[in-house]
């Protein structure tokens, strides 16, 4: 019998520079596998004497994090515990550990980070993008539902009110060049040159002093981070929203046309929640 293929795979450069490529066919969604993963990296990072920077990057051009695996039935995989350290929903919880965790996390996007995938990304300490294959968005209330990782807390900070209303509540689509305008990444760069520069970015703060990182990312931390509060009532509006019939029903038709799958669907999400016949 062989292990389960992990759909993190975790690369050591050197003891201060990690990486962690997503790699999770067919379209890296997020499941609970998924985030017991991250829980067990993130403690690592939290522990760890050494590293200083991680960057998160996916293996699939088209894909980044999809988005999270809801399915009419209900998540698949193990059941969450709570989070040891904040006690809140284990998603939340790997949430905000990520980003006070004592090292720089940077996501370097390219392909489709929506839903949870935009949280996750939202949640590491900087984001770069592919100004051509970079695609984020939140398009839950396109379903019906509420966004369930915090984005409505985290991105006013970022773009401010009215941006934010405008991706939370528009649930469309945004490539890296309009995330750059609007300050959901720092910057957007033409995809030959993204890795290149954020290698040589994450080579940089490597570099440098861990305990100087850590304490200047937490001066930052706490005039930036929104507080924990705030954090469960989206998610438990998340779940009452799902639950809700009209939801299942539109989340039914994306099915049937190609939801979850490598589809056009998929590719262009942010198009199809706006088509009548996901809202009829």
């Amino acid at each position: 019998m062989t292990a389960e293929k992990k759909q993190i795979q975790i690369m050591q450069h050197s003891p201060a520079y990690w990486t962690a490529t997503f790699d999770h066919p067919p379209i890296n969604l997020v499941d609970p596998n998924t985030i017991l993963e991250l829980d067990a990296l993130v403690t690592r990072l939290e522990t760890d004497p050494q590293v200083r920077v991680v960057v998160f990057r996916s293996s699939d051009p088209d894909f980044y994090l999809a988005h999270y695996d809801v399915v009419l039935e209900g998540p698949k995989g193990p059941p969450l515990p709570p989070g040891k350290t904040t006690g809140m929903h284990l998603w939340l919880d790997v949430l905000v550990r990520l980003s006070r965790a004592p090292v720089v996390s940077i996501a370097s996007l390219r392909g489709c980070a929506r839903g949870a995938g935009s949280e996750f990304a939202l949640a590491c300490d900087m984001r770069f993008a592919s100004a051509e294959k970079a695609v984020l968005g939140q398009f839950e209330v396109g379903l019906g539902v509420v966004p369930g990782g915090g984005p409505m807390a985290r991105l006013p900070g970022l773009m401010g009110r009215g941006r934010a209303l405008e991706v939370v509540l528009g649930a469309d689509d945004f490539s890296g060049e309009l995330a750059e305008r609007y300050g959901y990444v720092n910057r957007a760069l033409p995809d030959a040159e993204l890795e290149d520069f954020v290698e040589a970015f994450a080579q940089r703060i490597a570099a440098f002093d861990k305990e100087a990182i850590r304490e200047t990312k937490g001066f930052v931390d706490q005039a930036t981070l929104p507080p924990d509060r705030v954090f469960p009532p989206g998610l438990d509006a998340f779940v009452r929203s799902v639950a809700r019939p009209q939801t299942r029903a539109r989340i039914a038709a994306l099915l049937q046309q190609g939801l979850k799958s490598r589809s056009e669907i998929e590719l262009r999400l942010g198009h199809y929640v706006g088509l009548p016949t996901s809202n009829g």
